[in-house]
């Protein structure tokens, strides 16, 4: 469900009653967590977490007017759904993730694809775990994976 908001706060105000605090803590948890250098824009009608054109003048291979984009939080139909490209790009990555998830306790099949992670409850969603994961990637890191593993193959 992409949104019209112009802001992030925006986008949360006009969640529903139920998203509002999840949604709400998984921002602060990506901005508590956020190398410097990325930025916090609306991306897509979802929270983005992109590297600016200052920093990466050429953008994003699918449409250059846009920054690279690196993490999105959305408040879909029937999930929250957690975007992380560096998952999409890098299996090392992707692999550290889905040990770490298995010794969180949470008994919940992990629920993903390419780049999406979705949780359906908020029980199930390890806050901590994707601090850390938002942590491992700083933007000159993501601009050589996204470099060398996404944008070569377009």
């Amino acid at each position: 469900m992409q949104s019209k908001a112009t802001t992030p706060e925006q986008y949360i105000a006009e969640l529903p009653e139920d998203r509002i605090a999840v949604i709400a803590k998984l921002r602060q948890v990506i901005l508590d967590y956020l190398p410097a250098g990325f930025e916090e824009i609306m991306n897509y009608g979802m929270l983005g977490y992109v590297v600016p054109h200052s920093t990466y003048p050429d953008g994003y291979h699918c449409d250059p007017k846009l920054p690279l984009p690196f993490i999105s939080l959305a408040s879909q139909k029937a999930h929250i759904g957690f975007y992380h490209m560096g998952m999409y790009a890098n299996e090392e990555l992707l692999n550290w993730f889905t040990a770490e998830y298995e010794k969180t306790g949470i008994k919940v099949k992990l629920n993903m694809g390419k780049s999406c992670i979705r949780f359906k409850k908020e029980a199930h969603i390890p806050f901590e775990l994707l601090g850390q994961l938002v942590a491992k990637v700083t933007p000159e890191q993501w601009i050589e994976i996204y470099e060398t593993n996404v944008k070569k193959n377009k």
